[in-house]
């Protein structure tokens, strides 16, 4: 016996929404972008708001901001100042200090609301050129209301993903518009953000070959996407840039050690991001699996966006973030099906569910931020402005909290061990460690050893006791001054710091 579908759901079947069309001149009255810019931008002030609370949010803008005062001392990327990431925001944060000083970062704070603000309005131009003025305003909207649905250590700080959604907008709304030298330029200043913003490729890619590209169009995308690439290597260290951005890696993406505890974080952050979507979700399950959208590349750029989440087996919160575009344009996509009361019901519950979020940021206590600061009074007590210490540990925040220099490139203790975010067990150890971290690391502490080492492993699995050279480098030249908060000091018997 056949059951028939709900009359609600019969209604959408078979319907097809509009293929991307030529923007239309605008519509007599007011003018549109004068209109939903200054809404646009306001949401995207409030919603960063709980961004302003702390000096910073993640060891992610510690080893940032630590970075830029290394390039500003006449450091080199790759070279001399190292991390697993691309060089653009490490550019942005040396700008940025440059500009306004190296004491706080409420620049990069401002600069994230714009990026915001920018992913907003690209995200409102796709939808505007595809379903008209009312889509435009809800995918503007809803991708600022959800875009907090996360931890507020993830959805706040000023990082790299922040800094990579609207290169990967502009990617869509270049590709949107057959501008394919910019959307492969736009492509790869997201890869140059975070390498997984290349996964914006993919959807460029299905739409130049939808529409019929031909071979001048792939050149053109090809063109665009490689120059930007090359010239940041060439300008960085270019082995030294393949090295860290792409070949250097394969430890930290292994998925052994602590499988359940990753996997417990992956499905926690995801639940989270639902919980942030639960008023585009009802349209996007139940309307767009029956009715005939046309939006393959959004299901593309959600699909590739999600298995960028997955490289690394890591499941961070900030990960996450890449997803919220594309399910901000698919949820506006759903709704233009839907009757006009059902998208004031989706930006109604975004809304509510974004408050929740805002308050969780605004009332959240910051232990991690309150331990380094306590370390690096510490630190700041203990040496003079021209000594460099060693932290080991996870919190490089400690350097520039206490404004002194680290005696390694080497930020964290994660480079030299493979610890991350929790993993231990059988991949933490010296052997794992970046190829090569060791040699230059013993070097480094040879040539110049430091006034003061931090121990801030606190019991971790990268604990000196676990590590035999740093156990050997502490043994030969220094003894145990202090403790602070479990985070053993040691200094060398000659220096001030002792």
């Amino acid at each position: 016996m056949l059951v028939e579908p709900p009359a609600s759901l019969r209604s959408v079947r078979g319907l097809r929404l509009p293929r991307p069309r030529t923007e239309r001149a605008p519509a007599p009255g007011a003018p549109y972008w004068p209109r939903l810019l200054p809404l646009l931008a306001a949401l995207a002030c409030i919603t960063r708001i709980p961004s302003f609370r702390w000096p910073l949010w993640s060891p992610d803008e510690g080893y940032l901001a630590v970075q830029a005062r290394m390039l500003a001392d006449g450091g080199r990327l790759y070279e001399t100042v190292v991390d697993r990431k691309p060089p653009l925001v490490p550019w942005l944060y040396e700008g940025a200090f440059a500009l306004f000083g190296d004491a706080t970062l409420l620049p990069l704070k401002v600069l994230a609301v714009a990026a915001q603000l920018l992913t907003a309005v690209l995200l409102a131009g796709v939808a505007r050129r595809r379903w008209g003025d009312r889509a435009g305003r809800t995918a503007g909207v809803l991708f600022l209301l959800i875009s907090v649905g996360l931890n507020p250590e993830d959805a706040q700080a000023a990082t790299f993903e922040i800094f990579m959604l609207p290169s990967t907008a502009a990617a869509l709304w270049c590709a949107d518009r057959r501008r394919w030298g910019a959307a492969g330029a736009a492509v790869a200043c997201a890869f140059l953000a975070k390498q997984t913003g290349g996964a914006a490729l993919v959807p460029v890619v299905w739409l130049l070959w939808r529409t019929g590209g031909a071979r001048g169009d792939l050149l053109r995308l090809a063109a665009g996407l490689c120059g930007p690439v090359l010239a940041a290597a060439a300008l960085t260290h270019p082995a030294g840039f393949l090295f860290w951005t792409v070949t250097g890696s394969g430890a930290y993406a292994s998925f052994t050690g602590s499988e359940l505890h990753v996997l417990s974080r992956g499905l926690t952050n995801a639940a989270i991001l639902a919980a942030a979507c639960a008023g585009i979700a009802p349209p996007v399950l139940r309307v767009l699996r029956i009715a005939r959208t046309g939006s393959t590349e959004l299901w593309l750029w959600l699909a590739s966006s999600a298995g960028a989440v997955l490289v690394g087996f890591h499941f961070f919160g900030h990960y996450y973030l890449q997803l919220t575009p594309p399910l901000a344009l698919l949820g506006t996509a759903a709704l233009q099906i839907l009757p006009r009361e059902r998208t004031l019901t989706a930006v109604s519950v975004s809304a509510g569910t974004c408050a929740l979020f805002l308050t969780w940021g605004l009332l959240a206590p910051h232990p991690g931020l309150a331990h380094a600061q306590r370390i690096a009074d510490e630190v700041r007590a203990r040496t003079e402005p021209g000594e460099r210490v060693l932290v080991w540990g996870i919190h490089p925040e400690t350097y520039w909290l206490a404004g002194r220099a680290p005696a390694s490139r080497y930020l964290t203790a994660g480079l030299l061990t493979n610890y991350s975010g929790g993993r231990d067990g059988p991949r933490v150890g010296e052997k794992y460690a970046v190829e090569g971290s060791w040699r230059v690391f013993r070097r480094e502490l040879a040539a110049d050893p430091p006034a003061l080492v931090v121990d801030d492993s606190r019991g971790k699995p990268f604990a000196p006791e676990r590590i035999p050279s740093l156990r050997r480098v502490l043994a030969a030249g220094y003894e145990r001054v202090g403790v602070v908060e479990g985070a053993v000091l040691y200094s060398r018997p000659d220096s001030a710091a002792g």
